[in-house]
Parts: C-alpha cells; structure tokens; sequence
C-alpha cells in the first residue's frame, strides 16, 4: 500500500510530538551532583579592596555565589572606630555597607566581618572575611597578635575583647572608648591588622559591648605593663586576665515566719560516703537553717567504748550552717559523737529533737592510694605551689621546696594539675591591681596531662 505525502508528513509530525513528550528529556542532564561546601568568594568590589586616597560613602562588595549575612552587627568589626554603627545589606551576590561617620584623613579602615558573610545554599562561611581601605596614600599593613590566659586558672575565655588606646593616661580606659578593639577566638588569641605605626595602651575587658567604658570592676579584666610599640615587627604577646573584685549580692532576706504547722525541729545532715568518715578531712554536719546558737563544748567525740577523745575541734562557718570536726582519724576506726539536745538552735529557737548520736567508721588505708608527682624542669625560685584540681575546684596546694612531691595516702579519682606561682609567698593566689600600683596578677600555668590516682596502688607521675 502506497503512504500519501499527507501521510508521510502526519507521521513525522507524530514522531517528533512523541519524541517532545518522552526520549528527548534525556537532553537535560540530571539534576544534584556533589554539595557545595566551598565557602563564598570576592570576585570584585568598589572601591577596589585595599584602595589608597579614597573616601567612600557606600563600599559594594560582590561575591561568586548568592551571600547572605548571620548576626553581622555583632560580627563586624571596624577600625578604627566609627562613631556612627555601619549599615550593612546583602542582596543576591551583593553586601553594601554605608558609612554615615565623616572618615578620618591619611587613616587605614578595616572592615573585619569576622564570621558573618555565608552562602544561601549551604551555609558556608567565609571565616575572617576583612575588606581594607586607606584615605591617604599609605596602606598601614602593620599586624600585633597574642593570647589571653585566666590568671587564677590558666584557662582561656573567647568572652573577652582586647583593646588599644592612642591616649596612654591610666584614665583613658574608665573615660574613652578604645581607638581599636578585636575580639578572641575560641583558643583565647586575638589579632590586630591594618594597624598604623605608634604606641598604645593595651586592655582587655570582659564585656559585649567594647565600645563602653569600663566602669564595672567585677568583669574579668587584663592590662599590659607598659605601652606595645606597633612596628612591622611587633612580638606577640601574652597577657593574664583577672577578677579584681566579687559582686555582693545587695539586697536583705525577709525575716523568716513561722507556720502553724512547722516542723520546729532542727535538722542536719553528716556529709560522708556510705556512712564512712574520710581520714584526709573533717568530719561536717550541715544545718539546713543558720545557727545563733553554737555550744562546741556540747559536742563530744569518744571511742566506742564512750571514753572522750582529745585533740579535735569544731568550727562553725562563715554561713553558720556548717559545723566541722577536726581530728587526726585514724584509719579503719569506730567513732561515736555525741550532741545535746541544746548545742545548737535557729533564730526562732529550733533546737535538736533530743540528743543525737551518730555512729561511724573511718575509711581503710587501702581505699587511698599513694602518689609521688616529679617536676624535673620546674623553676623553684619562682615560689612555685602545686595545686590539684577535680570538678573546677582546687582540693589540695602543695608548695614545691624540691622537685618532687610524696603523699602516702591520697584520694583516689582524676585531677587536673596547675601550678601557682606564688609571688608574695602567701600560699594563696592574689588578683592583680591596675590601679594605683599597676600590679599583675599572680600567674596559675596548667599541665595538660592528668593524674589518675588509683585505690591501694603506688601513682608515679612525672610531669
């Protein structure tokens, strides 16, 4: 059968409709493919960065990808300083900035973004993203580094700022804003760039608004003996930040009323471990109300044939809600205390219920373990004091007068080492003091490595 022109025609028109609506789909390659994780990239900017004798009002910054901006207020950094806060937009691969401050003549800017520019679609970031520019003819290219460490533990904190005055009077930090300022990363360093030649005060303050004065002497607080000279070639450095004073909480409680149906007993709490008494420490009863009335001679200790020990103590504390028993225990011991009814009230009168006997055994010598701790390359002219450290806490100071430390019996459990330096020989560590005397803190180091002190077992570390 012969196929008509009209036919042949109507055919290939079908062919290619079938084709539009199936196989030709294979055109397009498929979609997805391996995830974006490079981070946006400055592909052209006006003025141009690094720019020398320009003034500019508005800086457009253009980037390879769509960008968008996290929290830049509180990332963006300028220096110098500006008056006036920036405005800062990102559009599509756009971010403009518009500066409202009249700018400073022959003076390097630096627009530092921290971590605030990311891409749209995956969030990556452009780490430390800075943008310079100079009004005069000179770029400053000037750099000054460091670290700042935690006096009274040797640790770091990326909570601070540090700060750099032009005006070097003591007073410029409590009146001023600082000329420069930067902010910490995580392992406690900071860096300055773009910094002109000069001399400047240099201050670190524990504050999320560095542009304030300091007026809070509570905060953490860090300051450099004498001026930093910003050369091409300025050294790092290291500075030591401390708590000169501790809030007090202001404020007096109300009185306390009694109920009608209050429990008018006095109540306490023995802190031991499964009823046994450790032989390193005193022994403590914890009130749940503050004492008035504290008779130590109606506390007796005695043996278990109720014969009444001598050589202990007691001491109440500053709070007046802890009692502690002081004695050299023996270990693998029984003990009895015996406490009147009337050794100890509240402020309404609550006594005991009636005269208490507590019942307890001190600890074993096999539930400690001896240490011996070797420090062959510390410096003992420098007053040097060993402390141990477990949960933030320092348990135990060990002055060094030789290289090494012994202790037969010791607590067992992880701790962490640091050791004081003990400048006015006091035993305890001393806050600095800028003012009148610029004296710096005294200066906590921490050892890295711990010490793990086994139960009934001789714990050899050298450190």
């Amino acid at each position: 059968m012969r196929i008509s022109f009209v036919q042949l025609f109507c055919l290939g028109l079908l062919a290619v409709t079938a084709c539009g609506l199936f196989s030709c789909a294979n055109i397009i390659p498929p979609g997805g493919g391996p995830r974006d994780t490079l981070p946006p990239r400055l592909v052209m900017a006006q003025p141009k960065d690094s720019s020398v004798n320009v003034s500019p009002r508005q800086i457009n910054l253009v980037f390879d990808e769509y960008v968008t901006l996290d929290n830049w207020y509180s990332n963006l950094i300028v220096s110098p300083a500006l008056k006036y806060p920036l405005n800062v937009n990102a559009k599509l691969r756009n971010i403009t900035v518009t500066i409202r401050d009249t700018l400073e003549p022959n003076t390097t800017y630096l627009l530092d973004f921290g971590n605030a520019v990311r891409d749209v679609n995956e969030s990556n970031v452009a780490r430390n993203f800075r943008y310079a520019f100079a009004t005069g003819g000179k770029l400053d290219a000037n750099s000054y580094s460091g670290k700042v460490i935690l006096a009274q533990t040797g640790k770091t904190d990326s909570n601070m700022y540090v700060m750099l005055y032009r005006d070097l009077s003591d007073s410029a930090v409590y009146k001023t804003p600082p000329r420069y300022y930067t902010r910490m990363n995580g392992r406690g360093e900071f860096s300055f760039h773009n910094l002109p030649d000069g001399r400047f005060a240099v201050y670190v303050i524990d504050n999320r608004s560095p542009m304030k004065t300091y007026t809070d002497s509570s905060l953490l607080f860090a300051f450099r003996d004498a001026p930093v000279a910003i050369t091409a070639s300025t050294k790092q450095d290291t500075l030591y930040a401390y708590h000169a004073y501790t809030k007090k909480e202001i404020g007096s409680a109300s009185p306390a009323r009694p109920q009608a149906n209050a429990d008018k007993r006095l109540r306490y709490t023995a802190q031991m471990e499964n009823g046994q008494q450790d032989i390193l420490d005193s022994m403590k009863l914890v009130f749940q109300k503050r004492l008035t009335v504290f008779d130590s001679g109606k506390l007796v200790l005695y043996d278990t044939g109720y014969r009444k020990l001598a050589g202990y103590s007691l001491q109440l504390d500053s709070t007046r809600t802890k009692i502690s028993l002081v004695y050299p225990w023996q270990p693998n011991t029984a003990y009895r205390l015996i406490i009147a009814k009337d050794a100890v009230a509240d402020s309404l009168g609550a006594t005991l219920a009636k005269a208490d006997t507590i019942r307890f055994t001190t600890k074993k010598e096999t539930d400690y373990g001896s240490i011996r701790i070797r420090f062959p390359n510390i410096d003992l002219s420098r007053n040097p004091i060993l402390q141990l450290v477990k949960n933030d806490a320092v348990v135990e100071s060990f002055p060094l007068i030789r290289n090494e430390v012994t202790r037969k019996l010791y607590r067992p459990g992880s701790y962490d080492v640091q050791i004081l330096y003990d400048t006015n020989k006091n035993g305890v560590w001393d806050p600095g003091q800028f003012l009148p005397n610029r004296r710096q803190p005294e200066i906590v180091e921490r050892i890295t490595k711990q010490i793990l002190v086994r139960a009934n077992w001789d714990n050899d570390v050298t450190l």
